[in-house]
């Protein structure tokens, strides 16, 4: 297939775009830099300029494809309202694009905040509330002949080059001097190595049915005190608690998220598709050291 993706160039892009290469498909990815560009020719995907604020531009990226792979997002958590409603604007000119052609629409979710403080399964529906939408944006499309999944991706979706959430912990316990976590430290994240994330995009793309839910989820919960105890050996540094009522002035941003209790499943979507996880889980991961490699974490 001829494959439009939008955040080719990004953290689960780059890992996306060879996958679906090696598979023998066709790959053009969305660039707004020279240097996405230059990222996508080397691995070996044709380039297609513009941005997710562009909409001419998803148009017809999509009107050239046989399918789309939507991974952009504007991670502008201290704007995420703003960050949504420009989620859904390009999810709306995706499937508009794409309605009666029966091609697949494959699009990007997250399992943070969808059901705190139970394990999150695959037919649970997306919290009505989230300020981001851009589930039931892209449902909004399974009745109109557009083949349309969601992929969740856990919160942590680790591997070398990661600058997501994990980098912003290490960069706040660095900055504090400590390894905090939140209350007794038992609240869960799941995670998921990149790597492993990027065959269940491939996998959603080429076979998934109108309205599945997949969980990009290697790791049901790993207890947030494992992961600060974890930084705190590879930086050298005291670990605690701190009451989960100061995770934001302790953490920042990234405080409202790491208070939660939000582990998920991906069962199903083991069974549905035989996606097996095979990569090193999150623990592991850090203790590999490049995770602390530099001096400073991209924030």
């Amino acid at each position: 297939m001829k494959l439009f993706v939008t955040g080719a160039s990004g953290w689960v892009g780059s890992a996306v775009v060879p996958e679906l290469v090696a598979a023998g498909h066709q790959v053009v990815g969305l660039a707004r830099s020279d240097a996405s560009a230059q990222k996508l020719t080397e691995a070996g995907a044709d380039v297609h300029r513009g941005d997710l604020a562009d909409l001419d531009s998803l148009r017809s990226g999509a009107a050239q494809s046989d399918g789309v792979i939507h991974l952009a997002f504007h991670h502008d958590f201290e704007n995420f309202v703003e960050a949504g409603e420009l989620d859904r604007q390009a999810i709306a000119a995706l499937g508009e694009t794409l309605a009666g052609s029966g091609r697949p629409l494959v699009v990007t979710s997250g399992t943070a905040g969808h059901a705190p403080g139970q394990v999150l399964t695959e037919d649970q529906p997306a919290n009505p509330h989230s300020p981001r939408g851009s589930e039931q944006a892209a449902l909004a499309f399974a009745d109109r002949d557009v083949r349309v999944s969601i992929v969740r991706l856990a919160p942590t979706t680790h591997g070398t080059g990661d600058y997501g959430f994990v980098p912003v912990l290490i960069e706040v316990a660095r900055t504090k001097g400590v390894a905090a976590y939140p209350g007794d430290g038992a609240n869960r994240w799941s995670a998921v190595h990149r790597d492993d994330a990027a065959v269940l995009f491939r996998l959603a793309v080429e076979s998934a049915e109108t309205g599945t839910v997949l969980h990009a989820i290697g790791e049901e919960g790993v207890a947030t005190r494992d992961i600060a105890e974890t930084i705190g050996r590879n930086l050298g540094i005291p670990v605690g608690s701190i009451a989960p009522e100061t995770a934001f002035e302790h953490f920042g941003w990234i405080g409202a998220f790491f208070a939660l209790d939000i582990p998920a499943s991906s069962a199903i979507t083991r069974q549905r598709f035989g996606w097996q996880p095979n990569h090193i889980g999150l623990l592991e991961d850090l203790d590999q050291g490049y995770y602390f490699a530099t001096q400073s974490a991209r924030i």
